[in-house]
């Protein structure tokens, strides 16, 4: 089993954990793959299990704008969900005739200053996909995005496969980056190869004998940079993060 992130730039439930908490969750069709979303104290976070296997472990959500912080203070006013179902043909393929399921959760948040912010999930039986949605605030139509919190926090036993970003106007001739770089294959997380500049998109991840995880980007138009993976953290967190 694989499952792919996809990034494009149940009901409501109250809880206790570790201080004040809410959540929402969103499962495939074939209610395999499950999604939860939580904002604990304030800050959004999210997981994934296949076949009650946890895949990703709580990471973080969020955007840090000239706007307004959208990582921490943030309050779920709510979800809505919706069936997605669509058919079309794609000659170019070993299928043509191609059938896509899905469901979608749509998250509503609000920061301290009470701007609004969205988070939209599609998960299918194999994929899981997502994007943040800004409002307009007053006259406000466009908003820079400072940073991203977005995150990946896989289980203790992952084992990697990344290649590491090459560094600006380095190599032959300073063409880097011009091509991608070896990785290392089924290394432990916090023996990948190190990067100080990060790592490209995709990442592969496997999830001891639980399955796979392809993590990368899609749906990114004009309006967003493209973007790939951090360094690793102290605590095996990799996050999303603007290309140089």
């Amino acid at each position: 089993m694989k499952i792919s992130f996809f990034f494009l730039l149940g009901c409501l439930v109250l809880l206790t954990y570790k201080g004040y908490s809410q959540d929402a969750t969103v499962t495939s069709p074939d209610k395999h793959l499950k999604l939860c979303v939580w904002v604990t104290d304030g800050k959004p976070t999210y997981s994934v299990t296949y076949k009650n296997k946890p895949m990703l472990e709580r990471s973080p959500l969020g955007l840090t704008t000239n706007e307004g912080d959208f990582t921490s203070g943030m309050k779920l006013l709510g979800k809505t969900e919706e069936v997605v179902n669509k058919n079309y043909i794609q000659d170019r393929i070993k299928k043509a005739q191609i059938q896509y399921a899905a469901n979608k959760l749509f998250c509503n948040f609000e920061n301290a200053q009470q701007k609004k912010i969205a988070i939209v999930f599609q998960i299918s039986n194999n994929d899981i996909a997502f994007r943040y949605e800004l409002s307009t605030w007053g006259q406000r139509l466009a908003a820079v995005v400072q940073q991203e919190a977005t995150g990946f926090k896989f289980p203790a036993v992952t084992t990697t496969f990344l290649s590491t970003m090459m560094d600006p106007t380095a190599g032959w001739s300073r063409t880097t980056p011009s091509y991608e770089t070896p990785y290392v294959a089924d290394a432990p997380t916090r023996k990948a190869n190190p990067a100080k500049e990060g790592y490209i998109f995709p990442g592969l991840f496997k999830i001891g004998n639980n399955g796979w995880v392809l993590v990368s980007e899609t749906g990114v138009s004009s309006l967003y940079c493209a973007s790939q993976l951090s360094e690793i953290s102290g605590d095996d967190l990799l996050h999303s993060i603007p290309k140089p």
